[in-house]
């Protein structure tokens, strides 16, 4: 259906030019030359010539050709809000009534130079500039972004509002460029409402091209496997899709699908994460013992990064004034920073290095130690008999990279699986042990894109790539630099205008 609207559209816009060529004195057939056409509506209403060429800029010359076209309309005597509100929405239907209507004239450029706009057009047309730089700033250059969860802590906080540089690795040309200004995936106070039309997909491609992430970078992508969301109050990316069907629906598509509401988002439409690249392309990443190692080295430690640690006590309880003037705890909230074990007098806290050394101090503490999850069966690639991995004990594995050629067995498929299928869009059969892939039945792949490995900086309270493995290059969306305002029941004034790091 989408496809056969754009059809009609492209018709519709040319078929339309045809007859405003021929009533402004144009060979009418030179209106259904692409390019060609514009180029001769630029000479014809005297518009210079920098323009014509301005408008191979992909997507903003988008707006450049609607501007030129809404001139072309002007020499017809249309001048009003709606004829060109018609330009910028229906071109398809709007063209071909000037082109073809008895009542519609040709008047050149006398018509235009006797046009003044009344004080009221003058605001509408400065907000639609406004509208329309502001799109392409935050399309092409920085997006603001809000820390949404404690994921980052305490290097990134809640409620942290940051500048998110869309430059730093090239930036990206929307896939999906159909939608609702300003807003990413939903509609203005909704949750659940898509913000887009997605009938019309653009191939992945960067104006600048992709610069590589580096590693220990802090990094805003598109939710790799929340391309497909539960679209119900509970679910969304808070409780992923994947995740119910295989442990609630044990793989059944047919009820979840009887029994919720699914969406399908584009890959540029899925939420937006943000988490630290702890490894890049062709990098080697393993968790021991909650440790994290890259390429055999310990990692880099975030010096605000959180992980949980096991507090056995003498039975006394801690000093409210401590847990939060120390500890940074609110005792009336502390959201889970504190859990109680079955052991009497012994605790899990949620804290970083530096404050565990303030705590060991405490006279009524016995003992402090990481906090080791050995829970198996909920990470990445969700195959318990050959990877049988938990969170703080994970891998080895190795990141793909760009050109790398990777075999396929029963094995490695639940590794790759996702890879070649869905992030590289090959058809991908399995049929009797044997792999089949866009009709070719084979024993290897040769990745098209380059991956990497997130991480959130407070481990245990983070959904990153150990639940759901890589993200590719394609999801990358551009590198947290600047913490511009934060708000914790007041502003957080020591954070304004800190870089990340």
């Amino acid at each position: 259906m989408g496809l056969f609207l754009l059809i009609i559209g492209i018709i519709g816009w040319h078929v339309g030019l045809y007859g405003m060529f021929k009533k402004a004195g144009i060979e009418p057939w030179k209106a259904l030359i692409p390019l060609y056409n514009t180029w001769l509506i630029v000479e014809k209403c005297n518009i210079s010539k920098v323009w014509f060429w301005l408008q191979l800029i992909p997507i903003a010359g988008q707006f450049i050709t609607i501007w030129i076209t809404i001139i072309f309309v002007m020499h017809f005597k249309r001048f009003g809000l709606l004829h060109h509100t018609l330009v910028v929405l229906v071109p398809f239907f709007y063209f071909p009534y000037l082109g073809f209507s008895a009542n519609e004239k040709w008047h050149g450029e006398e018509a235009v130079s006797k046009y003044r706009k009344s004080a009221s057009r003058e605001w509408i047309d400065a907000a639609v500039f406004a509208v329309v730089a502001a799109t392409l700033i935050r399309t092409f250059v920085f997006e603001a972004y809000v820390i949404p969860t404690e994921s980052m802590e305490k290097t990134l906080l809640v409620n942290d509002f940051l500048f998110v540089s869309k430059m730093s690795y090239g930036a990206r040309i929307p896939g999906t460029p159909l939608s609702f200004p300003f807003v990413h995936n939903t509609m203005p106070f909704t949750k659940f409402t898509p913000s887009y039309i997605k009938e019309v997909q653009l191939p992945y491609k960067r104006i600048t091209g992709f610069t590589d992430v580096k590693r220990n970078d802090v990094v805003v992508f598109n939710f790799p496997t929340g391309d497909t969301i539960i679209n119900e109050e509970g679910y969304l990316s808070a409780t992923p899709y994947y995740d119910v069907l295989r442990l609630t629906y044990n793989g059944n598509r047919e009820k979840l699908f009887a029994e919720h509401e699914i969406i399908v988002h584009p890959y540029d439409k899925t939420d937006n994460y943000i988490k630290r690249c702890t490894g890049v392309s062709g990098d080697v990443i393993a968790v021991k013992n909650s440790y994290l190692f890259i390429n055999g080295q310990p990692a880099f430690v975030a010096p605000g990064s959180q992980t949980e640690y096991v507090v056995e006590t003498n039975g006394n309880t801690f000093n409210e004034d401590f847990l939060k003037n120390d500890l940074n705890i609110d005792v009336d909230d502390n959201k889970g920073q504190i859990k109680t074990t079955q052991k009497a007098g012994t605790y899990v806290l949620n804290m970083t290095a530096e404050e565990t050394e303030k705590l060991k101090k405490q006279p009524n503490v016995r003992s402090v130690s990481r906090y080791i999850d050995s829970t198996r069966g909920y990470t990445f690639p969700y195959d318990d008999t050959n990877y049988p991995w938990s969170t703080d004990n994970f891998g080895p594995l190795k990141i793909p990279k760009k050109g790398d050629v990777l075999e396929l067995n029963a094995t490695t498929i639940p590794i790759y699986r996702r890879l070649i299928s869905v992030y590289e869009d090959n058809k991908l059969e399995e049929q009797n042990g044997k792999f089949i892939i866009n009709g070719k039945e084979t024993t290897t792949y040769t990745t098209k894109l380059n991956y990497y490995w997130m991480m959130g900086d407070n481990r245990h309270r983070s959904q990153d790539s150990r639940f759901w493995g890589f993200v590719p290059e394609t999801h990358i969306v551009g590198k947290a630099s600047l913490i511009w305002f934060s708000w914790n029941n007041g502003p957080r004034w020591k954070r304004l205008f800190n870089n990340i790091k």
